[in-house]
């Protein structure tokens, strides 16, 4: 008889996975007092929570559990997201304890943001430009550590040095992960999604005294900043991704000095006349393209080349740069043609700088770059 056919495992974890789903999302909405609706949870001020499970299974008797928390709002260039492994002895508890765990950590502080609750001024200067931020910071959320060790206020490590990250857009958020296995140490700073490396040095002593680790231990923190002047950016994120993604087949085919001149006429138009843009999309992509497919390993910091100096700032601080990476992914992810891809990376300055290096002797692996010059040749050059 065929009238019970048993579901296969894929089916199985596909109905559990839309089960799992659904509770999440309704002890969620119990706890922020929103409203679900079309599968999210909607908030005042304007923000919607998705989620995604990616784990769900039991092991050792033991619910393991791991909900991606999606945070979206008009303002954010980009959402958060913000991935919770938690557990317990039943489906119940390992939800309950996810949805703690994002309350406290990355909800919390964007609670107080809406509330403009106890806000911390953080001025910003950099390029002759000056913004002001309100940030709010959350507590830090342990797990594994013991109730006898006091907590740290880890955000204080890199409190001095965020300003040097922040630009011009509405919202930045930082999200600080600590975490630690007997001898094996995790660090990591992200700044809105974006892994900025050269953060990692200020946890490295404080990370070295927790000492030999038997169970997993891990310490995470949040930060909020929100600039108080509107966005007066002249371009939109769409607008800098559809132009990347028209330029890049035109990179492909260029061969003479006659085409990328006709290149660089039809990036303008694709910026809508936005000279300074159009410069870095096809400064950029080059360079990005270099960094993703070479190995070699990147700083978190861009160098304007002006008259006879460079002046140093962070790619976060640039609004187009990570616009136009992202861009590049989508690219890299149709799997191109290594020959396409080199015809653009070899008009990268990284590209020839690795040359040389190669011919000395260094592997790509081996080197670390501080980061990507460049140089915009117009006297009202602004870094948006």
């Amino acid at each position: 008889m065929a009238f019970f056919k048993k579901k296969n495992k894929a089916a199985e974890a596909e109905s559990t996975g839309k089960d799992i789903k659904q509770l999440v999302l309704e002890s969620l909405n119990d706890k922020l007092q929103g409203t679900l609706y079309d599968g999210c949870v909607i908030m005042p001020k304007g923000f919607t929570i998705d989620i995604q499970v990616g784990r769900n299974e039991v092991r050792d008797e033991v619910h393991l559990l791991q909900v991606i928390y999606i945070v979206k709002h008009d303002e954010f260039d980009e959402p958060i997201i913000e991935p919770v492994d938690s557990q317990g002895k039943t489906e119940e508890d390992a939800i309950k304890m996810s949805v703690e765990i994002f309350f406290g950590g990355l909800w919390h502080p964007l609670n107080q943001s809406t509330q403009k609750k106890n806000p911390t001024h953080i001025s910003v200067n950099y390029l002759m430009q000056h913004y002001d931020f309100d940030m709010y910071a959350q507590s830090i959320v342990r797990i594994g550590v013991s109730n006898d060790k006091e907590p740290t206020a880890i955000m204080n490590f890199i409190k001095s040095e965020i300003p040097k990250f922040l630009g011009s857009k509405k919202y930045y958020w930082v999200r600080i992960f600590l975490a630690k296995y007997k001898d094996k140490e995790i660090v990591e700073v992200r700044i809105n999604g974006t892994v900025c490396s050269t953060l990692h040095r200020y946890f490295k002593e404080y990370i070295e005294s927790w000492g030999p680790a038997e169970t997993f231990v891990s310490e995470k923190q949040y930060m909020i900043f929100v600039q108080r002047e509107d966005d007066k950016c002249p371009f939109k994120k769409k607008l800098v991704i559809d132009a990347a993604k028209k330029t890049i087949p035109l990179m492909e085919a260029c061969n003479s000095p006659e085409a990328y001149q006709e290149m660089m006429r039809q990036v303008e138009e694709f910026t809508e006349g936005n000279r300074a843009l159009a410069a870095e999309i096809r400064i950029f992509i080059p360079e990005i393209l270099a960094k993703l497919t070479m190995g070699y390993q990147e700083g978190d910091s861009l160098f304007l080349m002006q008259d006879d100096s460079n002046i140093e700032f962070k790619k976060t601080q640039l609004r187009s740069y990570f616009y136009i990476q992202q861009a590049v992914l989508d690219y890299l992810q149709k799997k191109p043609e290594k020959e396409r891809v080199m015809k653009i990376v070899s008009n990268s300055v990284a590209f020839r700088e690795l040359k040389k290096a190669h011919e000395a002797g260094h592997e790509p692996k081996d080197l670390f770059v501080p980061g990507t010059s460049y140089k915009i040749g117009l006297e009202d050059y602004k870094v948006w």
